[in-house]
């Protein structure tokens, strides 16, 4: 319920009062970080100049200063970038509060805090403990956990904000803010081309995730429009904010794409913190993968099967099927108790190297290690055995083992030999095996498997700085590829975020997320199920084609927001329609070859963008894209695109459900 008269000028007093308070702050940091800055330059002049009268532990006392002054310095311009940055508009919500001692204090939220020496606590970040009351409560019996344990009380009042250019415009007092006035207002607006922060409009369900620190794991089902990629962004903020010394260096995404990592660039940075590391699986693929050239990308590997360019679906399917890890776990361990030192050797025509004792040494002293590092060490022994200690020789003496045993350390050989053993369920026949040896690319559902395989072998690079680890689209990853990722980081935590029902694999599908469990030590598993994005016309009928009713809509709609189309001839005026209503149009349909008939009949009359899978950015405000290419992304509009050439077939229900999900505010469907 919006305030009026006396309520709301008291609030208009308040931001006045606020906002001098602010812009005395950043004059007052401002001079202060010019004289750290040059306090600071001239202490190193100092230390420069007089360094060689310095002893040892003068220098290491001078290091050490120095450092710390350049640390204190880069808080204090952190601090004074997110003060600029809140400048126009400080807060976004308040509550009143009443503790058990009935003292009442009122919280305002920012996105950073700001404290003043006479009034204490002006703003607060929306990360701090107590906030959470505006999150997690409805007017009522509330509680929050403070420090020194938690604190309880009653939450008397919840208010919303909407100040633009420093001038507050509205404020609304809300039971709760699920359904409020606000939510719809921000739900009701276009979208641009990036995604925005939702600290105004965090709900309950979403708060459990973005605050959770007592799990290693989270494993998140959310439906489509429940807000996972955002929630994992502001849960990246808390976690910045909540853990000591965690830094964005140490925080690492993995995105489904190029397209999607541009498309969330602009959040971290709204929230006052730097942006991630961030990677897909691809990039790994293809750092490690030596072999090959070239790595195959994933939305290449799905695009083929939807453009009809696959041959062999049965082995693919195998492949890619969680029954092969077991096959390949068998056969490796046979492949190393096969593999044998064959032949004594002499080194520097004094030193014999017997074959028993390499072995030995193969099978039973190093067995604890992967297999071709256990070469690496014996070969290190050695030389230090026959050359006092130096490891000088170890290439030798590694070369001489592997010329005088039974195996070779040749990965394409090895993961060819596998579809040629007792363990393999379907083979690759001599075409694909040539194919496979002599090419300079290798195919996405091979890769997986090469990967993996050689990481048994030499083990898997472990990535020791990254103490956090955020996969986004987690339907798209395989059990195979979450048993690798839990190898490179074994001691990070995860926030895995995913929707079975968006599943685009052809070949691969889970049933639910949970099994992940299964995987990540100390995991939760938590569902998403409120939709924010979609009017409740769009989300009806989404739930019928993939046969769901547990999805609940927020978004309210006057508007008349689905048409279905049979008429191909309309496709041109119905852009145009949409072009004058809204600021984001996009045309989705079925495979990247329709994508381009459409883009190459419509580009010389509409300024209309086309995305594929090299693309890393694109013109949001009218783009054509393949559905495997949509997900992750939305728009104010959407056409789905199909015709008498690419229909969409019953087996691919979920590639449609991810295309008209994509929607907000207006869908539009040719069938």
């Amino acid at each position: 319920m919006a305030i009026t008269g006396r309520e709301f000028k008291l609030e208009e007093k308040r931001l006045v009062e606020v906002l001098k308070l602010l812009d005395d702050k950043l004059t007052q940091m401002g001079e202060t970080i010019f004289e750290d800055e040059e306090k600071y330059q001239e202490f190193r002049k100092y230390t420069w100049d007089n360094m060689r009268a310095m002893d040892v532990q003068e220098l290491n006392q001078a290091k050490a200063d120095s450092e710390f002054s350049a640390n204190m310095i880069m808080m204090k311009q952190d601090y004074f970038k997110k003060l600029y940055r809140i400048k126009d508009n400080p807060y976004f919500a308040s509550i009143l509060f009443e503790d058990e001692d009935k003292e009442r204090f009122s919280v305002y939220l920012g996105l950073t805090y700001l404290k003043d020496e006479d009034y204490g606590n002006i703003i607060y970040d929306w990360r701090s403990p107590i906030c959470s009351l505006f999150y997690d409560f409805e007017v009522g019996k509330a509680a929050y956990a403070a420090p020194n344990g938690p604190i309880k009380g009653n939450l008397l009042r919840k208010r919303q904000y909407k100040i633009v250019d420093r001038e507050l415009i509205s404020a609304f007092d809300n039971s709760m803010n699920i359904d409020d006035d606000l939510l719809q207002e921000v739900l009701a607006a276009d979208s641009n081309g990036k995604m925005k922060n939702i600290v105004n409009t965090i709900q309950q369900e979403q708060n459990s995730v973005i605050r959770n620190v007592r799990d290693k794991t989270l494993i998140v089902s959310g439906i489509a429009g429940s807000g996972k990629t955002s929630v994992a962004l502001h849960r990246i903020a808390f976690l910045l904010y909540k853990i000591k010394n965690l830094t964005s260096n140490d925080v690492l995404i993995f995105s489904p794409n190029q397209i999607f990592t541009e498309y969330i660039a602009n959040v971290l940075p709204e929230l006052g913190e730097n942006n991630t590391l961030q990677t897909t699986f691809n990039d790994y693929l293809s750092n490690t993968i030596s072999e090959f050239k070239e790595v195959e990308p994933f939305m290449d590997f799905i695009g083929k099967y939807y453009s009809e360019k696959v041959e062999n679906i049965e082995l693919i399917k195998y492949k890619q099927s969680d029954g092969i890890i077991n096959d390949i776990n068998l056969y490796i361990d046979d492949f190393i108790r096969k593999s044998r030192v064959v032949s004594d050797f002499v080194e520097n025509k004094i030193n014999i190297i017997y074959k028993d004792e390499l072995n030995d040494l193969l099978h039973n002293r190093y067995s604890t290690l992967p297999f071709f590092e256990r070469i690496d060490v014996i070969a290190e022994k050695l030389s230090e055995t026959n050359y006092r200690g130096s490891t000088k020789k170890a290439m030798t003496y590694k070369k001489m083992i592997m010329e005088n045993s039974s195996f070779k350390k040749d990965y394409k050989d090895i993961y060819i030999g596998f579809f040629s053993s007792p363990f393999c369920k379907i083979r690759m026949n001599n075409e694909e095996i040539n194919k496979f040896i002599k090419g300079d690319k290798i195919g996405y559902e091979d890769a997986l498997l090469f990967v993996y395989m050689k990481g048994l072998l030499e083990g898997f690079p472990y990535e020791r700085n990254i103490r956090q680890v955020v996969i986004d689209e987690a339907q798209d990853y395989s059990y195979l590829q979450y048993l690798i990722i839990n190898k490179i980081f074994k001691n990070s935590n995860f926030t895995i975020l995913g929707d079975v029902n968006q599943t685009i694999n052809p070949y691969y599908k889970y049933k639910s997320l949970d099994v992940l469990s299964n995987i990540f030590s100390q995991s939760k598993c938590i569902s998403l199920t409120k939709t924010y994005r979609s009017s409740p016309e769009i989300i009806e009928f989404t739930n019928k084609i993939l046969g769901l009713n547990h999805v609940c809509a927020i978004r309210k709609t006057k508007s008349i927001p689905l048409i279905h189309r049979t008429d191909y001839l309309k496709l041109d005026s119905d852009i145009n329609y949409l072009r004058n209503k809204y600021k984001s149009v996009a045309v989705i349909t079925r495979d990247s070859k329709t994508a381009l008939r459409v883009y190459e009949r419509l580009r010389f009359i509409l300024p209309i963008s086309l995305l594929n899978s090299q693309s890393e950015e694109f013109n949001k405000e009218l783009v054509v894209l393949p559905a495997y290419l949509a997900k992750g992304l939305e728009f104010d509009s959407v056409i789905v695109y199909s015709d008498k050439n690419s229909k969409y077939l019953k087996k691919e229900k979920n590639l449609l459900y991810v295309a008209c999900t994509r929607a907000q505010h207006e869908l539009i469907v040719y069938s």
